[in-house]
C-alpha cells in the first residue's frame, strides 16, 4: 500500500488496523497516524527532494526516546522520522504512544507549564 508522508511516500504492507488508522477519509493513507512501521513491512520509498523512488525501505531516525505524559492516560514513548536513503530528507514522521491503563480512554491533555 502507498502511505503518504510530508516529504514523499512509503510502499508498505499494512495490517488491517494500521490501514484503518492511516485512512483519514480523503482517499489516501498517511504515515503519521500509524505509529512506527517495522522495516520488514516497508518495501520502497519515494523522496520528494530527490524525486526518486528507491527499491528499499527508508532509514528510520530515532529523534527522541521519551516518556512524556501527554494526557491523563497517554504517554509519548518514542518520536522519530523516516528519512531518504540518499539525501536524508524527511519522508514522514512517527510517534509511538502508550496508554497507562488500556481499559480506559486517553484523558484530557495536560496544560503546558509555560
Amino acid at each position: 500500500m502507498k502511505v503518504q508522508g510530508s516529504g514523499g511516500y512509503v510502499i508498505a504492507d499494512l495490517s488491517e488496523e494500521q490501514a484503518r488508522k492511516a485512512d483519514l477519509g480523503v482517499g489516501k493513507l498517511f504515515l503519521a497516524p500509524i505509529g512506527k512501521l517495522e522495516v520488514k513491512q516497508m518495501f520502497k520509498h519515494y523522496c520528494n527532494q530527490c524525486e526518486t523512488e528507491f527499491d528499499n525501505p527508508p532509514k528510520i531516525h530515532l529523534e527522541e526516546n521519551t516518556n512524556e505524559q501527554v494526557s491523563d492516560n497517554l504517554v509519548l514513548i518514542e518520536r522519530g522520522q523516516y528519512t531518504c536513503e540518499k539525501c536524508d530528507s524527511i519522508i514522514g514522521e512517527y510517534r509511538v504512544f502508550k496508554k497507562n491503563d488500556d481499559s480506559n480512554e486517553a484523558g484530557n491533555a495536560k496544560p503546558s507549564s509555560a
